[in-house]
């Protein structure tokens, strides 16, 4: 099949995900933050009695916190995170769920504030974390394909990727956050770097192949070559892709709702992070290799 021979309808069907996305980011005003990146309170809880997960979150979604994060320390105690509370209403909160929970009493094992200052860092380095990563799959792509034609073109095709894969993420979750209220926090983060080391992961795959074919056949011209590696890729690409996938939605029907973000995130990511590899990086290679951009400001240029 001719994969780079049809990169245009490829790049077509990516703007037409793409498009929606960036429009409901701009009606949006960007994603939907949660606690980490706006600050809150957090508080540590030792309940009495045998408290389950799902019931202390049910409570708390009674009390006016649907969007609390919960998550169990040990047999008894629990790390609640909520909007910002002061004293009374910590107070309150607690005496509420002892009431309706543990009746023998709750131990207030801490309580803290995370500043709305704290939290513009969180999302600053978030920015950083990203940057830093794109960067070292360019530098670590160029020096990997040193000895191909034209290095450079291999690390901006798999930044092209990467790209496109982020886009997709972050498109999708600012629509659901405009549609259903879904917040990201510090866990769709670290989702989406992991859904960054998945695509470069898959691209350096077909990638490989390529330089492997280039060595073997230097007669044949660089399109070749790369339907060829596509085609030897898909295989690998599509098992790997599917095995993961199985995995991330028996973790999405049994796990909890807390990583339950965390884990579309990852879904969508193995998803996209597959088609990239075969669609967007490299056609986009070949973008460079039969001089598209070129011709395409040609046409722009006025006469």
């Amino acid at each position: 099949m001719d994969f780079v021979g049809k990169r245009v309808w490829f790049f077509l069907a990516s703007a037409l995900v793409i498009a929606p996305g960036i429009a409901f980011l701009a009606i949006g005003g960007g994603l939907n933050p949660g606690i980490d990146f706006t600050g809150g309170s957090t508080t540590g809880l030792e309940f009495a009695a045998d408290v389950q997960q799902e019931d202390l979150r049910t409570e708390l979604t009674t009390l006016g916190y649907p969007d609390a994060i919960v998550q169990r320390m040990d047999e008894r105690a629990f790390f609640v995170r909520t909007k910002e509370l002061n004293e009374n209403e910590k107070d309150a909160m607690v005496a509420e769920l002892e009431s309706r929970l543990s009746p023998d009493g709750v131990t207030t094992l801490s309580f803290d504030l995370v500043s709305p200052v704290v939290a513009a860092e969180t999302v600053v380095n978030a920015m950083w974390a990203v940057l830093a990563a794109a960067v070292g799959v360019f530098l670590y792509v160029w020096w990997a394909f040193r000895n191909m034609p034209s290095p450079l073109r291999y690390g901006a095709a798999a930044i092209v990727a990467l790209l496109h894969d982020t886009a997709v993420v972050v498109g999708i979750f600012g629509m659901l956050g405009v549609l259903f209220d879904v917040e990201v926090n510090a866990m769709f983060l670290i989702a989406l770097l992991t859904v960054i080391g998945y695509s470069v992961n898959d691209t350096i795959v077909v990638f490989d192949r390529l330089r492997e074919n280039v060595a073997i056949y230097p007669n044949r011209s660089l399109q070749v070559n790369a339907n060829l590696s596509i085609s030897q890729s898909l295989s690998r690409s599509l098992n790997t892709s599917l095995t993961l996938m199985f995995t991330l939605l028996a973790l999405l029907l049994f796990g909890g709702p807390t990583i339950r973000n965390f884990l579309w995130v990852l879904l969508i990511g193995v998803v996209v992070g597959t088609y990239s590899s075969i669609a967007i990086a490299t056609p986009a290679l070949m973008v460079w290799e039969a001089g598209d951009l070129r011709r395409l400001f040609r046409r722009l240029r006025p006469a």
